[in-house]
């Protein structure tokens, strides 16, 4: 019998796990009921129904951590407020750590909890012994408790949040498949089922694992893919406390989980099974997987090792089911970047039970208003790029992700499956002069040098790293000498037309409507005035500019600029990325080898900071932009494809007397982070304002026409002093025992947090252990107010003095650039 769907909604929900029925849920919570959801088979029938149920709330960065922690606040009321069961036990976990390097990985995980108050306490191997009394602690150093971390019944959760939107007035149909998402003009409009189409204002496909294929025909990229998943389950245990907190010991792969009186053991292997590489068959619901023991089997002998008593259980249950991962193990969350009214909330590597809460509120909130709520750029579908959607680059990459959720979250470490995907003109002789090449979203870079003979491979740790006398000599090179940087991962964007000046200079804080040869830093805002890109402008004609952004942002920025264009302007926008490399000379030398080999006058009166044009090099003409990132004279050269390797010789080879030297991006960060130079994703998002973020000398308050969140910037400058600001910070211990400081390091003045670290690195020109971060004062944070009082960056659970500062520590008047 054929079902009578309605004919519209406001909102269409394609998926009926635990996420779209979170979503339905928070969406007739702010108000908006007209909700219909469609699940091709059951509710939590893909994946869901079969997920452990664990609750934690630690993730690696701020805000996911938040969204973890109000999933787990919600859980604690949803059964009373729904009236249907959910199975929630707020148990705890522990952490368990078995080398040194994982305990100083949860040790700055719980110092960065400090920051907003969530509550973990620092075990002693004896007192994980107390807590977990059935665990061998052979081997074990240490660990970490979350006391309100706990466990539910994903099924009956899943039906907690459905039934709570049925309360609010949502519409929910089981058995019905979506074909496909309707699109009119750009945008989506609803859905067609075999039983009639639904037109809606805003479509979210949450579909799990099916969620790809679906988003394909669209031309919306959507990289995930389906991984086999295992876990055993006991006999019931007569000796298993029934209140055992939930148990991961992450060197040994493994959790355990207590389940009415049998234990759950699962595991994230170092080596997964993609599956679904043929498709998902047609009635595929509640399914599970052959079998795979020998797979198993290593993980099993270590739990058997740690946990005696399982030598003796019996087991009842060997599952295998199919969940989704993505390239950088974060979810994808978010408005479609090429489709209008399309949200997706997919993709969540096996953290789908314990984010469901948070991405229900934030992505009805962002439906809602029409942006997020909060900076979500960790799991913003903007952050992929199309190729990442790619059927064998996603298998390949999915063998490592699973594991990756368990292993060693060193600094810098780098991905090692699916490598070699994007590579710059310059790749194979930066390799020969021995580059360890890095990843970021396909590219391949550079991060460090090798000495001649010796083999450019990492090894890591939470300390100085083997490449760390490298990066210093890189650093020196480029503070005394000359270095040169492939940066040809930025993003550019040819930006044409007779209307191009008026829209660019609408969209930026800054007055780009410059003179033909002018370069401009600046940020776009949002009308809030947070920071949605960093960015630089260069004026190649009167109706031609070039905008440079980081290549993380590609898609994020292209999305944001395509979006505000106006219909009636004369204005188009070409990716230009691929076409042109790009080269950074950077150092006190970069001048005279440039001179020498263009014969230009590159002095500050017919050259000055901020002027571009072409010049020639060897055979090729070339753009040369006179900025950097580094702090010191340099040029950025861009050079159309097809001269780049001969451009790139030219350099080297007259080079040589000039004491040019290759250089990395871990130099580059270095020498950004002594000049307090801001990082979009790290140092500044769309929370951020230029006012907070020091950034106010590249806003131009009053020229002709404004620009996009001004308003709200000169509310906040009416406000007087900032009570938030970025500062940069040193720790006072510059010797070689100096910890190094990454992320979110609570910040504490006479023992009180007042802020957080956003990113840090150890600034080799200064031989200093450095940061950039935010802190707040109800007064208003002055130079005054950073002179007095006793500072502190905690770091892994201890505390070190610092030094803060509104200023860079290295070159804070600019000198260098300009010289």
């Amino acid at each position: 019998m054929s079902k009578q769907l309605p004919a519209r909604a406001d909102v269409v929900i394609v998926g009926g796990g635990i996420v779209g029925c979170s979503i339905a849920y928070h969406l007739t919570r702010l108000g908006i009921t007209n909700v219909v959801l469609l699940e091709r088979k059951q509710l939590t029938c893909g994946t869901t129904w079969h997920a452990a149920g664990l609750v934690g709330q630690l993730r690696a960065t701020r805000n996911l951590t938040e969204l973890a922690k109000y999933t787990t606040e919600l859980f604690r009321t949803l059964e009373a407020e729904t009236g249907t069961a959910t199975g929630f036990k707020q148990n705890g976990s522990i952490g368990v750590a078995l080398t040194e390097g994982r305990l100083e990985e949860f040790l700055r995980g719980a110092s960065m909890g400090r920051n907003f108050g969530l509550e973990v306490h620092v075990l002693r191997p004896g007192e994980i012994k107390e807590r977990l009394p059935h665990l061998n602690i052979d081997g074990v150093v240490g660990g970490v408790f979350l006391p309100n971390d706990g466990q539910i019944n994903p099924i009956d959760a899943t039906q907690a949040f459905a039934a709570g939107a049925r309360q609010k007035g949502a519409k929910i149909f089981e058995n019905t498949r979506v074909d496909r998402v309707l699109v009119e003009n750009g945008r989506a409009v609803g859905v067609a089922t075999p039983e009639g189409e639904i037109r809606a204002d805003k479509v979210v496909i949450a579909a799990g694992m099916w969620s790809r294929d679906l988003a394909k025909p669209l031309g919306v990229h959507l990289p995930l893919h389906a991984a086999e998943h295992f876990y055993i389950v006991t006999e019931a245990i007569a000796d298993l406390p029934r209140d055992m907190p939930v148990t991961r010991i992450p060197d040994e792969y493994a959790y355990y989980k207590e389940d009415a009186g049998k234990l759950l053991l699962g595991a994230f292997e170092p080596n997964a099974k993609p599956w679904g590489m043929e498709g998902i068959a047609e009635d595929h619901a509640f399914e599970t997987l052959p079998p795979d023991i020998e797979h198993f089997e290593p993980v099993l002998e270590f739990a058997v090792s740690r946990m005696p008593m399982l030598e003796t259980a019996g087991i009842s249950l060997f599952f295998n089911g199919p969940e989704s991962f993505t390239p950088d193990d974060r979810y994808l969350l978010g408005e479609a970047p090429n489709l209008r009214d399309l949200f997706v909330a997919t993709g969540f590597n096996s953290i789908g039970i314990q984010s469901s809460g948070g991405v229900g509120k934030v992505l009805s909130e962002w439906i809602r208003d029409g942006y997020p709520p909060l900076d979500l750029n960790d799991v913003d579908i903007r952050r992929m790029h199309p190729f990442q959607s790619n059927a064998k680059y996603l298998h390949d990459r999915t063998t490592e992700t699973l594991g990756l959720l368990y292993a060693m979250h060193w600094p810098y470490r780098q991905v090692e499956s699916a490598r070699g995907v994007r590579r710059s003109p310059f790749h194979d002789r930066l390799v020969a002069a021995g580059a360890c090449m890095g990843e970021m979203g396909g590219w391949e870079r550079p991060n460090w040098f090798a000495e001649p003979g010796s083999h450019p491979k990492y090894e890591y740790s939470y300390g100085r790293q083997n490449w760390f006398d490298n990066t210093g000599a890189e650093c020196r090179a480029l503070r005394d000498k000359v270095a040169l940087f492939d940066q040809s991962s930025f993003a550019k964007f040819l930006v044409q037309g007779r209307d191009a000046a008026k829209v660019l200079n609408r969209i930026s804080a800054n007055d780009v409507d410059v003179a033909p040869g002018r370069l401009v830093y600046t940020q776009w805002l949002n009308e809030r005035g947070g920071i949605e890109a960093d960015l630089t402008v260069t004026r190649l004609s009167d109706t031609e500019f070039m905008v440079v952004t980081g290549g993380a942002n590609q898609i994020r920025d292209l999305t944001w600029l395509k979006r505000h264009i106006p219909d009636d302007a004369h204005c188009m926008v070409t990716d230009i990325t691929a076409g042109l490399p790009m080269l950074g000379l950077m150092g006190p030398n970069s001048r005279a080898l440039l001179q020498a080999l263009s014969g230009e006058d590159l002095s500050n009166a017919a050259f000055p900071f901020g002027a571009s044009k072409e010049i020639e090099i060897g055979y090729a003409r070339v753009r040369a932009s006179r900025v950097t990132y580094v702090g010191e004279l340099g040029w950025e050269l861009y050079i159309p494809g097809e001269f780049a390797a001969h451009v790139f010789d030219t350099l080297v080879e007259a080079g040589k007397d000039y004491g040019l030297t290759h250089a990395g991006y871990h130099a580059m960060n270095s020498a950004r982070m002594e000049k307090g130079y801001r990082h979009w994703g790290h140092d500044i998002a769309e929370e951020d304002t230029p006012i907070e973020a020091g950034l106010g000398f590249a806003v131009a308050w009053d020229k002709p026409g404004g620009f996009i969140g001004r308003e709200a910037l000169l509310k906040q400058r009416e406000a007087g002093t900032p009570k938030r600001r970025m500062v940069a910070i040193a720790l006072e211990d510059d010797s070689a025992k100096a910890p190094l400081m990454y992320h979110e390091e609570p910040i504490l003045r006479d023992g009180r947090i007042i802020g957080a670290s956003t990113s840090g690195m150890w600034g080799h020109r200064l031989s200093k252990s450095l940061a950039l971060g935010y802190v707040a004062d109800p007064e208003g944070v002055t130079a005054d107010f950073l002179k007095s009082g006793s500072f502190e960056v905690e770091i892994a659970w201890k505390r070190y003095p610092a030094k803060l500062q509104l200023q860079p520590f290295y070159d804070p008047k600019g000198e260098r650039i300009k010289a």
